[in-house]
């Protein structure tokens, strides 16, 4: 388990550093002085300088960052440079998104499946949505979850097709079952009753299932796959925060659920345990929704500082350097803070990744 939570958390910092690479290669090309390129965050270990940066490798192994002086050309450059040097760390993570599902669809891209379709490997059928209140939820069943197999008084099931379980799950209406279920490596018992009279568009247990395959795409296909698929993807995550605002301002459930590096190292580490093609998967889609967030209108975030720039092209001057500064760091406590709750959250949590 140590071996597969260190493999997350360094996929993690990979994840973060190519963010500052996107930074700092746009830096380079327009020719703004950088200071310093870090990985992993002072105080500093070694670092060996070339032309006018210093590569560091630093103590606490959280991430990159990229120092560029106050007094240095940044500042001196046309707006478009500026926005485009902020832009492209956001930028970087719908090319890595973009690489990765390309990837993913050439190794073989978990696909969802018919009943009916024949000679795909490594099919199973997952839960994909479980109902509250419902026996699934009451016997602890997630989204994710594999139904290996169903036991009954008179009968056993290995589940391989939706169509199969679902008869299996209606003909024991109102009798105890087993449901022998894999979550990430570990495989474990779950008892439940299907109910007789389920609440409409929920059925007995209250899950709804999906068989999925590994489908391959040919090599020269795999990359427009991968283009494809980081569109859509990004395309369904914008419309899930449309959705979740709209939500939050009716005082309805958002369906959005704030995870620090804790959590996100744990959801990475069941992808991990669930093979190669998953896991890439899961970073693809972190990718994407990180870089969605880092282009928030935020202070203190990508966003906040493109904001500040199309405020200065509208208005013609920049917006004076003491009041970004004071609203950035505002935001920033604040954003420490939130961080600091979730991060409760997720130790809290921790022991249901595995």
């Amino acid at each position: 388990m140590f071996l597969t939570i260190l493999l997350a958390f360094v996929s993690l910092i990979i994840l973060v550093s190519i963010h500052e690479l996107g930074h700092f290669l746009t830096a380079k090309k327009f020719g703004v002085k950088v200071e310093e390129f870090g990985f992993g965050y002072p105080p500093r270990l070694f670092g060996k300088k070339i032309g006018e940066t210093l590569y560091s490798i630093n103590l606490f192994p959280f991430g990159a960052f990229v120092r560029i002086p106050e007094d240095s050309s940044f500042s001196t450059k046309p707006l478009w440079q500026r926005i485009l040097i902020i832009f492209n760390g956001a930028f970087s993570f719908w090319i890595m998104a973009t690489i990765i599902f390309s990837v993913v669809f050439a190794l073989g891209a978990p696909t969802m499946i018919e009943d009916s379709e024949m000679n795909v490997p490594d099919t199973k059928v997952l839960i994909t949505s479980v109902s509250a209140n419902s026996p699934a939820s009451m016997i602890g069943l997630k989204a994710g979850d594999i139904i290996i197999s169903l036991i009954s008084e008179t009968a056993e099931l290995e589940g391989n097709k939706v169509k199969e379980i679902q008869d299996f799950i209606i003909e024991n209406r109102g009798k105890e079952i087993t449901l022998i279920v894999k979550r990430g490596d570990r495989i474990f018992n779950a008892v439940a009753t299907p109910r007789i009279s389920p609440p409409a568009g929920e059925g007995s247990l209250g899950i709804s299932l999906a068989r999925v395959g590994l489908k391959t795409q040919p090599v020269y296909l795999s990359l427009f796959e991968g283009v494809k698929a980081t569109f859509n993807m990004t395309r369904l995550a914008i419309d899930a925060y449309i959705n979740a605002v709209i939500s939050l301002f009716k005082r309805e459930p958002t369906g959005i659920q704030l995870s620090g590096p804790i959590g996100i190292v744990g959801v990475l580490s069941q992808g991990i345990r669930m093979g190669t093609s998953y896991f890439l998967q899961m970073i693809g889609l972190l990718s994407i929704n990180v870089a969605i967030i880092n282009l928030l209108p935020i202070p203190a975030f990508d966003g906040g500082k493109l904001m500040f720039l199309i405020i200065e092209g509208v208005r013609r001057k920049p917006v004076p350097r003491e009041i970004e500064e004071k609203i950035t760091t505002v935001f920033f406590v604040l954003l420490i803070i939130l961080m600091a709750f979730v991060t409760i959250k997720d130790i809290k949590n921790f022991k249901g990744f595995f």
